[in-house]
């Protein structure tokens, strides 16, 4: 590639970049801020799936509409099986540090604060539940899923129940209880969570909470409020574009693919300027990329083995090393996946099957790749000047020793090397120089008289 395609490249990337950055800019403006409400509404969020970082960026917005709005309350309907503790003590705090009352409802039927959700309950100014649904089992695991042994295990689960536990002094709800989620993974009912002081309503929807925590006193980090719900306003602040966007691309698997298949696309355009779409792609795939590891806890050195895969796979196709290089590339990727989200829980990890199959497909498709060029390159020539050196061709006038021979349906101007030819008589090319070929008489066969 030389230097006015690589600029050619260089430049449509910047543009995809700049481009792409700017498109975001865009909707992340637009989709900013929440519902337009009088004071003294009540602002409803739906808070349902893992607990993690989009979550954390939605309840915030959503707080901090309803504290823009001078909102009445913010009830969070919760639907949780758990997840990142960091995302946990965020939302936690942003609640207890909230200006305007916060009401978390399990809800609905069949719906569950497990884990993260029982922490996240328990900061609640108020804690309702709706019938048919669960909360507790608040063990710390560690990033394989299972019980953190020995020292660290207590240490991590002392931390958690101290945690709970001033949550509980603070609420004026049962620290037991919540001790025991934390130590012995305990869960309760809708009606043994109200019964045991875990929660302070059960109520059947959303109509039925706001007429029972009507006229109910809670105490703000900025002094005590009465809740007027019974006939507030009642408006929805649902997830925005780019929330729901990032909830389905904030996953380990598709971050991992997109930083992938964006190494691959950069690369192909790089090595084949002029092939517009895989390099825009492939700038698009980074971004998007990276864009979903900013809501998810990696590690900067598997990003980087990623990125260093693809050149190890990029080079084994120009350097002959018998398949070393594409061997350390899948390493290489096998590394970098398994490393960029290793510190995560389970479901915040990138899949083993996903990294090894997707690194042995990339090695074995680098080697054949790289095999096959070895073979092209030795084959002798099909087409340029190499493949006319040895012909047999016509004499169309006399060479003496100059004049033309007849091959391939064109006229080549000709020199004899061994005397002069007859118009008709075949002769063989032994070299090229330029437009001019240079010949010598076709020797008979033995037993034959010329």
């Amino acid at each position: 590639m030389n230097t006015a395609e690589f600029l050619r490249s260089s430049r449509r990337i910047r543009f995809a970049l700049a481009a792409l950055l700017f498109l975001a800019s865009l909707t992340i403006f637009a989709c900013a801020g929440g519902p337009d409400a009088t004071p003294g509404a009540t602002h409803v969020l739906t808070a349902d799936g893992t607990v993690n970082p989009v979550m954390h960026r939605y309840i915030d917005r959503g707080i901090g509409a309803a504290e823009n709005d001078q909102a009445g309350a913010v009830v969070i309907r919760l639907d949780t099986p758990g997840g990142l503790s960091t995302s946990m003590d965020d939302i936690d705090q942003r609640i207890i540090n909230s200006k305007v009352p916060v009401i978390v409802y399990v809800w609905p039927q069949g719906a569950q604060a497990a884990s993260a959700g029982t922490f996240i309950t328990y900061a609640a100014h108020v804690a309702a539940m709706a019938p048919g649904t669960v909360i507790g089992s608040a063990t710390p695991i560690d990033a394989s899923g299972g019980d953190i042994e020995g020292d660290l295990g207590n240490k991590v689960k002392e931390n958690a129940a101290a945690k709970i536990r001033e949550y509980a002094e603070l609420r004026n709800r049962n620290g037991d209880w919540a001790e025991s989620a934390v130590f012995e993974g305990k869960s309760a009912t809708a009606t043994e969570a109200l019964e045991l002081g875990i929660v302070e309503y059960v109520a059947e929807d959303l109509d039925d909470l706001l007429a029972q925590v009507n006229g109910q006193k809670v105490a703000l980090a900025s002094g005590e409020v009465t809740l007027a719900t019974a006939d507030s306003q009642i408006v929805y602040n649902n997830t925005n574009f780019i929330e729901d966007f990032l909830n389905i691309i904030a996953n380990p698997n598709i971050a991992f693919l997109l930083l992938s298949l964006g190494s691959l696309g950069i690369f192909i355009e790089l090595m084949n300027p002029g092939t517009i779409f895989p390099g825009t792609f492939g700038v698009i795939s980074l971004l998007v990329g990276f864009f979903a590891l900013s809501v998810l806890p990696f590690n900067w050195a598997g990003v980087a083995l990623i990125l260093f895969a693809f050149i190890l796979f990029g080079l084994e196709l120009f350097i002959t090393s018998h398949g070393i290089l594409g061997i350390s590339g899948a390493i290489a990727l096998v590394l970098g996946g398994l490393i960029l989200t290793s510190d995560n829980p389970p479901e915040f990890q990138v899949s083993r099957w996903l990294v090894f199959g997707l690194a042995a497909f990339l090695a074995s498709f680098s080697i054949f790749i790289a095999i096959n060029l070895m073979r092209i390159r030795r084959m002798p020539a099909q087409t340029g000047p190499e493949t006319i050196v040895g012909r047999t061709v016509v004499a169309r006038s006399a060479l003496g020793p100059t004049g033309f021979v007849f091959m391939d349906g064109e006229y080549w101007a000709a020199e004899s090397e061994d005397g002069a030819v007859k118009p008709g008589e075949n002769v063989i090319v032994t070299a090229i120089k330029g437009l001019r070929l240079t010949v010598r008489k076709q020797k008979p066969p033995e037993g034959e008289q010329t």
